[in-house]
């Protein structure tokens, strides 16, 4: 309840599960990532700090047989993603697929790679026909290995606008640093990975 002043914390969407399926082994779970992404100061991570999460859900997919387990978090403003990735590629070197602006830099003492994408935006028709899909608006992710040693796999974080701008690096970065040391299996590097 708020008090007097009227500055109770903004209380975050509750998860709720997507399209889930068991996750296989040790994988994360869209559950989890949600668990770790809809935190109470994610708006103030934003740079919203007066935001409120509108919708939190987490979902257990995979492409092929690569288990892709994902959380999204949508605010007024921004919306953010964090997803897993279990293809067994090191992340270091992957910035020459991930397009011309893509940059390798270490974050958290592992290797990264900060790039541009674009959400796909789907129109679906009233009267019943086929649905048309095409490029949504600009986002900035960032590709962080699941360990250290760089051994295959990522976490990814993914932000975008709903007024179609290009999001803003210092938030992405800042949600990145406090919210992958909370996921699961994440530790502290005790060396950091050759150059």
């Amino acid at each position: 309840m708020a008090g007097a002043t009227g500055t109770a914390e903004p209380r975050p969407a509750t998860c709720s599960d997507g399209e889930t399926e068991p996750p296989k082994g040790r994988n994360l779970s869209g559950a989890e990532l949600c668990e770790a992404l809809n935190r109470s100061d994610l708006g103030a991570l934003l740079g919203t700090p007066a935001e409120t999460a509108k919708t939190a859900s987490g979902s257990d997919s995979s492409f092929g047989k690569i288990a892709t387990p994902s959380a999204q978090v949508e605010f007024e403003t921004y919306t953010v993603t964090l997803a897993a990735t279990y293809d067994g590629r090191p992340v270091a070197g992957s910035a020459a697929s991930l397009g011309a602006e893509a940059r390798q830099r270490p974050m958290l003492g592992r290797p990264a790679v900060l790039y541009s994408d674009r959400t796909i935006s789907i129109r679906f028709r009233l009267d019943g026909s086929d649905s048309e899909s095409g490029p949504g608006v600009p986002a900035r992710a960032l590709t962080v290995a699941r360990d250290a040693k760089d051994s295959g796999g990522s976490l990814d974080v993914t932000l975008w606008r709903a007024d179609g701008m290009v999001p803003d690096d210092a938030a992405l970065l800042r949600v990145a640093e406090k919210v992958l040391p909370t996921v699961r299996g994440w530790a502290p590097p005790n060396d950091r990975p050759g150059r």
